[in-house]
């Protein structure tokens, strides 16, 4: 039969490094979880700006009022002298109007604009369509 010791900690208590111990312990651990958040959720990007959800665009914001607009990169089209990118950020898609060339399919992003409508009234029914022009 084999004898097992408990182990007693309480040579730290005596040392009083226990209190340092636990404090550093408690302190990586809240750093991990909270280096592991999705800030995106709470409103806020990495630079502590309003992110607005794009299901919450609306046409009457066509007054020039400036977004913060983050999502996925899902389709990339070159203008003339510009690119068009299509964004989604889970609640829904818009097309981003921008002389950035550098991004590329899959890239997630943060876009500031303005937000422009453009009327396409057809037989009596509007098809227009909301989109982000960069600032």
């Amino acid at each position: 039969m084999q004898l097992v010791k408990n182990f007693n900690f309480s040579f730290l208590y005596k040392y009083g490094i226990v209190v340092p111990i636990r404090l550093g312990l408690t302190l990586c651990l809240v750093g991990g979880l909270l280096s592991c958040g999705n800030l995106g959720q709470f409103g806020m990007n990495a630079i502590g700006a309003n992110i607005t959800q794009i299901q919450d665009l609306k046409p009457e914001q066509d007054d020039g009022t400036t977004v913060y607009v983050q999502g996925k990169v899902e389709k990339r089209v070159p203008l003339l002298n510009q690119y068009a990118y299509q964004i989604n950020d889970s609640t829904g898609k818009i097309w981003v109007v921008t002389n950035q060339t550098g991004l590329g399919e899959g890239e997630q992003v943060v876009i500031k604009g303005k937000v422009r409508h453009q009327s396409i009234p057809l037989a009596g029914k509007e098809y227009g369509e909301l989109y982000i022009e960069e600032q």
